[in-house]
C-alpha cells in the first residue's frame, strides 16, 4: 500500500467516508460491456452452478445448472454460455480502419472497436480462466462429444483471461479492483473482495457497508451457510424453485456492476487511456482473425521460451502502465515526488535560443532554471521528464542548496535551431519533473524454441499432451 493511499484509509476512517486517490479514470469503460456473474457449486473443483449474463442492465440472462456433478449438465450449460458470449464477441469482428504502420509507409487493418467483459471480482476472473482450460481441448466428435460452441467459448475465456494479466489491458476487467484503482475505502484489502461493501463505502459510507456485508455474496463462490441450509436440498431434489433461488441470489450483485459502471464513467478519462484501448483493439483482431483462420487452441502450457518472452511483456507493460497513470494524474504522480522521483517548481529563468555548438554540427539545446521548494534527490547528468511535454528530455546540469535546479533540454522542439512556439517551458511556468519516462524499452533476445538449453526443458516436444 503507497504512503497516500494509507492516508486515504485513515481519512476514510475518521469521515466514514471513501475517499478518491484518483483525479482521472485509468481504464477504458466500454458503452456497452458484457457483464458476467459466475457462481460455482462449493466443494468441486470449479463446478459451474449458474451465471448471470447480459449487455443490459434490464436485461439478465441466467443459467442454471440443476445437478452440477452431472457432466450432460454442465456441458449444457457452457454451450448454453456460449450462445450468450460468442455472439456478443463476434459482433465487433465487423467493421475495420487502417493503421498506418512503418512511419505511414505501409498500414494493417484493425477492427474499430473491441469487446469488453465485467466480472465482480479477480476471483471472476480464476474462474473464467479456469473454465477456458476446461473447455477449449474438447471435441465436438468422437467419445464424449461436446456442442460447437463449447470449445471456441473456452478459446475465447482463454483469451481474455490471459489479457486480464496485462498491465493496462481492459478487455476483462472486475469491479472490485476498479473502484479500488480510484477510491480508498476505512477497511482493509480483504474486506474491499466483498464487492457490496467497497460499493457502499463509495456511494453511502460505513454504515451503508456494514449492512452490506450481511448480503449476498458476489461469487463465484457461494455461502456456506446458504450452501447447506438453502442450496443443497434443492440440488438433491431436483427443486423446480432453484433458478428462482439463484436469481434472488445474484440480482443484486447484478445491479451493483452496474452501478460500479455508472461511477467509473463519471470520472474523466486519462488521457492515455485511449491508446491502452488501441493496444487492447490490437490483440483482439488479432486473435479474432486466428480463430476465424482455423488457427490452434492455445497451448497447455507454455514452453520456456514463449514463458520468458510472456514474462518479459508483462514487465514492461506494468512499467509503462504505471508511468502513464502517473503523467496522466497528479495524485499518481504525488507518490513519487514523496519517493524522491519527481518534484514541482517554477521556471525561474529560460533560454530557448541557446545553441551547443561544441559537436560536428550545432544542435539547439535550450536552459531552463527551475526554484523548487521540495527535495531534490536527483544527480547532475540525471534525464528527467515532465508529463506535460513527455517527448522532451531534461538532463540535470546543477543543483544548488537554494533549490534551483538547471536543465538542458533536447527533443520535442523541433528538427530546426529555433524551437517551436511553446515548446520551451516560460519563465513561470509551473512544471513537474520526474525521473519515469515514457520512452521505448527495447526487449531481450531469446533463442529459437528448437535450440532451448537443456537447462528449461530442452526443445519444445511434439507430443500432444505438451502442447
Amino acid at each position: 500500500m503507497s504512503t497516500l493511499t494509507a492516508l486515504a484509509r485513515a481519512q476514510a476512517v475518521v469521515s466514514g467516508r471513501a475517499q478518491p486517490i484518483a483525479t482521472v479514470r485509468h481504464l477504458h469503460v466500454h458503452e456497452h460491456p458484457l457483464v458476467l456473474i459466475p457462481l460455482a457449486m462449493a466443494g468441486e473443483a470449479n463446478a459451474p452452478l449458474a451465471a448471470m449474463v447480459g449487455t443490459g442492465r434490464s436485461d439478465p440472462h441466467l443459467l442454471v445448472v440443476t445437478q452440477p456433478r452431472n457432466r450432460d449438465d454442465r456441458f449444457a450449460f457452457f454451450a448454453a454460455l456460449a450462445e450468450q458470449v460468442v455472439p456478443y464477441l463476434d459482433s465487433f469482428a465487423t467493421e475495420t480502419e487502417d493503421v498506418p504502420v512503418d512511419r505511414g509507409r505501409d498500414v494493417r487493418q484493425r477492427y474499430r472497436d473491441a469487446p469488453q467483459l465485467w466480472v465482480p471480482n479477480p476471483a471472476g476472473v480464476d474462474f473464467l480462466r479456469l473454465l477456458g482450460r476446461s473447455t477449449r481441448f474438447r471435441t465436438t466428435d468422437g467419445d464424449y462429444p461436446v456442442p460447437a460452441g463449447v470449445p471456441l467459448l473456452g478459446r475465447w475465456l482463454t483469451f481474455f483471461a490471459n489479457t486480464a494479466e496485462m498491465p493496462g489491458s481492459c478487455l476483462l476487467l472486475n469491479a472490485v479492483q476498479a473502484l479500488g484503482l480510484h477510491w480508498a475505502t476505512g477497511q482493509s484489502a480483504a474486506e474491499d473482495a466483498q464487492l457490496g461493501a467497497q460499493l457502499a463505502w463509495i456511494e453511502s459510507g460505513a454504515e451503508a457497508a456494514r449492512e452490506a456485508e450481511k448480503g449476498p455474496v458476489a461469487g463465484p463462490a457461494t455461502d456456506p451457510d446458504f450452501d447447506n441450509r438453502v442450496l443443497a436440498p434443492l440440488i438433491e431434489r431436483s427443486a423446480p424453485e432453484l433458478p428462482d433461488v439463484l436469481r434472488d441470489l445474484l440480482l443484486p450483485t447484478w445491479e451493483r456492476m452496474w452501478r460500479v459502471l455508472d461511477l467509473l464513467r463519471r470520472l474523466p478519462a486519462g488521457e492515455r487511456v485511449a491508446s491502452r484501448w488501441d493496444s487492447d483493439r490490437d490483440a483482439y483482431t488479432a486473435f479474432a482473425q486466428h480463430v476465424a483462420e482455423g488457427g490452434a487452441p492455445q497451448p497447455r502450457r507454455d514452453g520456456a521460451v514463449a514463458a520468458a518472452a510472456r514474462l518479459q511483456r508483462l514487465e514492461s507493460a506494468a512499467a509503462r502502465y504505471a508511468v502513464q497513470r502517473a503523467f496522466d494524474d497528479p495524485l499518481v504522480l504525488a507518490e513519487y515526488r514523496l519517493a524522491g522521483a519527481a518534484f514541482a517548481g517554477t521556471v525561474t529563468l529560460a533560454n530557448p535560443d541557446r545553441i551547443d555548438d561544441s559537436g560536428k554540427r550545432p544542435v539547439l539545446r535550450p536552459r531552463i532554471m527551475v526554484h523548487t521548494t521540495e527535495e531534490v534527490r536527483v544527480e547532475p547528468g540525471t534525464s528527467l521528464t515532465s508529463p506535460a511535454r513527455p517527448a522532451q528530455k531534461a538532463k540535470v546540469i546543477s543543483v544548488s542548496p537554494d533549490g534551483d535546479v538547471l536543465l538542458e533540454l533536447s527533443g520535442g522542439m523541433g528538427r530546426k535551431l529555433v524551437a517551436e512556439p511553446r515548446s520551451v517551458p516560460a519563465v513561470g511556468e509551473r512544471l513537474v519533473l520526474t525521473t519515469l519516462s515514457e520512452a521505448y524499452r527495447p526487449g531481450g533476445a531469446f533463442p529459437e524454441p528448437a535450440d532451448t538449453p537443456w537447462t528449461h526443458g530442452g526443445p519444445p516436444s511434439t507430443e500432444p499432451d505438451q502442447q
